[in-house]
């Protein structure tokens, strides 16, 4: 079966991979929303508390690039099934522990499972999609994080609160065995050209070697990251400490904050087919992306009632690059490096999302919110002249 062949069945394959990488956001960003819970019940400190829910995060950077080996050599199903079906098992084990080490170990140990969805699903979607429809098609596939966090947002906080961490764990367990086996039945690898064919017309070559064009995206993609994952980490700490929101109220508000930001990757990658570029509105979007964490930071010193709008803006604004990059990694990369490729693209990104948890818990703890979200700025406004024109 060839992409002409598979017609309407590709929007399912479309949407279990939305499911698999919903489910990984469920225990990679998820862990955040336990931060509360830890600090003030647990007894650690912010940046402790941040440090252990970045170690789903610390995971994924040692296997990111493995498991987009394995989906380049084996396929995305086998990718998704095994990774996804780690996640959980670790993460049921996780709830079952009394011992903070021995969370983070096993948390870590999920992380690193759950990122096979990171490279595998979007390589079936670019696989499946024809170039006008793959913009659309990967802004789909990428709402599926903002979702999960939405997910998360929606269960952990006042699980944890009212029954504690270890329940509020079993909520991305279970989505993760959910999403594993809707992969061993939904999930069919696309097609791309045998080896010798690939190798005559130099699909088999190393694309880093011929330009800069990756390496470029990937360093500006690490830096765009930052404030995404300083709004996704802290929005909720924020509403809850400085704000004086309860636990439910901050949790259903970041669920509407998530949405939105869904749906922003959707118009974002709509945006990307129309004007036949996704550099170009990546590039648009980066410069947003400072005004917008400046006019956070403006409000949350003031103590305007604006600063939660302003934060429903900046939640859309931060996760509106990520498809862009990855549509554009997978279709620079080809069908036989897109897996590593987008490997080290998520790499780069979860090594830094991963240092924003301790990083920005400790100079929270130290200067405030206000003057955090204004330092994370500095970020996007030094990657947009990193992007490429073309």
């Amino acid at each position: 079966m060839d992409a002409g062949e598979i017609g309407a069945r590709r929007w399912l394959i479309l949407a279990v991979g939305v499911l698999a990488q919903a489910a990984q956001a469920t225990i990679v960003n998820g862990v955040a929303f336990l931060i509360p819970s830890l600090h003030t019940e647990a007894g650690l400190s912010l940046a402790q508390a941040g440090t252990l829910a970045g170690a789903p995060l610390f995971g994924g950077v040692f296997t990111l690039v493995m498991w987009g080996a394995i989906s380049d050599r084996f396929g995305e199903r086998f990718a998704l099934t095994a990774g996804l079906g780690l996640a959980s098992a670790a993460t049921t084990a996780a709830t079952l522990t009394t011992s903070i080490p021995a969370l983070g170990i096993l948390l870590v140990l999920a992380g690193a499972g759950a990122v096979s969805a990171n490279a595998a699903s979007g390589r079936v979607v670019v696989g499946w999609f024809a170039p006008r429809q793959r913009g659309l098609a990967m802004g789909i596939r990428q709402m599926s994080v903002p979702l999960g966090v939405a997910a998360g947002a929606l269960v952990i906080p006042p699980v944890a609160a009212h029954h504690g961490v270890a329940w509020a764990l079993a909520f991305p367990a279970l989505a993760c065995g959910i999403a594993a086996l809707a992969c061993v039945l939904g999930i069919l690898d696309p097609p791309r050209p045998d080896r010798a064919e690939a190798q005559r017309t130099g699909m088999l070559a190393n694309p880093y070697r011929s330009s800069w064009t990756l390496a470029r995206i990937h360093a500006a993609s690490i830096l765009l990251v930052v404030p995404q994952y300083v709004v996704w980490t802290y929005s909720l700490v924020w509403l809850i400490t400085d704000r004086a929101w309860d636990e439910t109220g901050a949790g259903l508000l970041i669920t509407v904050a998530q949405i939105l930001a869904a749906l922003g990757r959707v118009a974002a990658g709509s945006w990307s087919d129309r004007v036949g570029s996704r550099l170009g509105p990546m590039r648009l979007v980066a410069v947003s992306v400072v005004l917008a964490m400046v006019a956070l930071a403006a409000t949350s010193l003031s103590g305007s009632v604006a600063a939660v709008v302003v934060l429903l803006v900046a939640s859309v604004l931060t996760s509106a690059p990520n498809g862009l990059a990855f549509t554009a990694v997978a279709e620079i990369a080809g069908p036989y490096w897109g897996g590593r490729a987008l490997g080290v693209q998520n790499t780069g990104q979860f090594v830094a999302a991963a240092a924003v948890g301790p990083v920005f818990g400790a100079l929270i703890a130290v200067v405030g919110f206000p003057a955090a979200f204004a330092m994370a700025a500095v970020a996007p406004a030094a990657a947009a002249p990193v992007i490429p024109k073309s």
